[in-house]
């Protein structure tokens, strides 16, 4: 059985004798081994990494650019085996792994420009013969630790700007599927990384917990559940670094009775059944205003769901592809029963999907709830799976208000043709990231990703501009050089310019 092992020092390292299968969700035949990092593992990636970033932090920004640009480069050439481990090891339809792969891009094109990014502000005669800037400078030793769901993705969002700002990285990713994000990282080593400097160690808390305490991390990146999330928030915080770490979501969308019914129906399929409801932008609650505009909204729905394509990932005629595990599957059908226990209405009921050639996989079909309320568990909880729910509300600012009440705060979007209503929906929904007739509010590479609320512990959002700031630390010089010859008194006031 093959053992997916470290990357420590520029190098594929001896596995660790802890060690859980993989496997191919469309058939839950195992695929291979992956080693669980020890604490001795995990602590010497981080004194290779430690051990570089003195010569990595002098490399001038143009030439870690240039890198980047290599990187780019090779990802697109080697777009189809990056797309075919994905989907190998989490499910996804390969279609939908190139447009994770593509977004990954994006975020090294953006970190291709770090010589502007990285660029102070200068300014002259603050007073007499006075100047003073400011200068962004690189950390030290930061982690990433990436989930399952975005493999490629979410590791592409981090390391790439953290290595091009001048730190050393070392990237934990899901032990469910770290293929992809290993196979990535071979391919900054080719692009021109120095060994040590981009490290990877696969494994499970254990290593998650050692880079959260380690006094030499600087800084730490997470995505995953609300749970985790905090934990890792308080645990990095409370060791001294600096930590973003992104949660869970719930995220809504408003249907107003003037909207494009037939192009929102279209749009709210592919954000609540695309990678089969596993992401965490993913359109789980449809708030419809209007009874009238709920019916038809659930019966095109039911039909659009009857035409879904399931089935193996590696097909890209299906439509949605099986969930990443067994467990993850049978948690997901309990939540589909206790929604039908608290009285919700199954409009659509994707449970005992059968795909044919592959009885032994994780397929779930999509399922439809309607006349959702609050305080249903469906309504509560991140389901992670392909669930939507429809409430019923009778006006914009009721579907508001329970948006708001919501513990999570990632995405939401509204679908309408007035303006005036998108306006003021997109001005006061307390959530960070809006879509107006745009279901997957995801921000480019040149913006930052966060949401608000339970959906995000930190400061700074993920990527784009914030990036640049979450992965260096603002210094400020003031510098006089003294006429010569020339004695001046002591001065004990503050110093100010009047």
């Amino acid at each position: 059985m093959t053992v997916i092992e470290h990357l420590i020092n520029g190098k594929r390292m001896a596995p660790d004798p802890r060690q859980q299968p993989i496997f191919n969700p469309s058939t839950n035949e195992e695929l291979a081994n992956v080693a669980l990092a020890s604490r001795a593992t995990v602590e010497q990636a981080i004194a290779t990494a430690q051990a570089s970033y003195p010569s990595w932090r002098q490399v001038p920004p143009v030439k870690r650019a240039r890198i980047m640009f290599r990187l780019k480069d090779l990802l697109e050439r080697n777009a189809d085996k990056v797309c075919a481990l994905l989907t190998r090891e989490h499910g996804k339809v390969l279609n939908d792994a190139m447009g994770e792969l593509q977004r990954g891009i994006e975020n090294v094109e953006y970190a291709c420009g770090v010589p502007e990014l990285l660029k102070g502000e200068h300014s002259r005669d603050v007073a007499p013969g006075i100047d003073a800037w400011s200068e962004f400078q690189p950390l030290g030793v930061c982690a990433g630790i990436t989930p399952f769901n975005f493999p490629a993705m979410v590791p592409l969002w981090m390391w790439p700007m953290a290595i091009a700002c001048g730190n050393t990285f070392v990237l934990k990713p899901s032990e469910r599927d770290p293929s992809a994000a290993l196979f990535i990282a071979e391919l900054g080593l080719e692009a021109g990384i120095p060994p040590g400097v981009l490290n990877v160690v696969n494994g499970d808390k254990e290593a998650v917990d050692t880079l959260l305490t380690d006094e030499r991390v600087q800084a730490v990146s997470f995505v995953g559940s609300t749970p985790v999330a905090e934990h890792v928030y308080t645990t990095g915080t409370a060791n001294g670094k600096r930590v973003q770490a992104f949660g869970g979501a719930k995220n809504h969308a408003v249907i107003m009775p003037d909207a494009d019914l037939d192009n929102a129906v279209s749009s709210l399929m592919g954000a609540a059944y695309g990678s089969c409801g596993e992401r965490c932008m993913a359109i789980s609650v449809a708030v419809v205003v209007g009874d009238t505009t709920a019916d038809i909204v659930v019966a095109k729905l039911s039909e659009e769901i009857s035409r879904l394509k399931i089935g193996d990932g590696m097909d890209n005629r299906n439509d949605m592809g099986p969930l990443v595990s067994r467990a993850l599957k049978e948690k997901v059908e309990s939540y589909i029963a206790q929604g039908v226990e608290e009285g919700a209405e199954l409009a659509v009921d994707g449970r005992g999907m059968q795909v044919p050639g592959f009885g032994n996989g994780n397929f779930l079909g999509a399922n439809l709830f309607d006349r959702v309320r609050e305080g249903m568990v469906v309504h509560r909880d991140e389901i992670f799976g392909p669930v939507l729910c429809v409430m019923r509300v009778d006006s914009l600012q009721e579907a508001m208000d329970i948006i708001d009440r919501h513990q999570y705060g990632n995405g939401t979007c509204i679908y309408t043709r007035d303006g005036e209503a998108a306006r003021y929906f997109s001005d006061n929904i307390k959530i960070g990231m809006v879509g107006i007739n745009v279901p997957l509010p995801v921000p480019v590479a040149y913006q930052s990703f966060g949401g608000w609320k339970h959906s995000r512990f930190g400061d700074l959002h993920a990527y784009g501009p914030d990036s640049v700031r979450f992965y260096t630390l603002r210094k400020t010089i003031t510098q006089r050089w003294p006429a010569g010859g020339v004695r001046e008194s002591a001065q004990f006031s503050f110093p100010s310019h009047s």
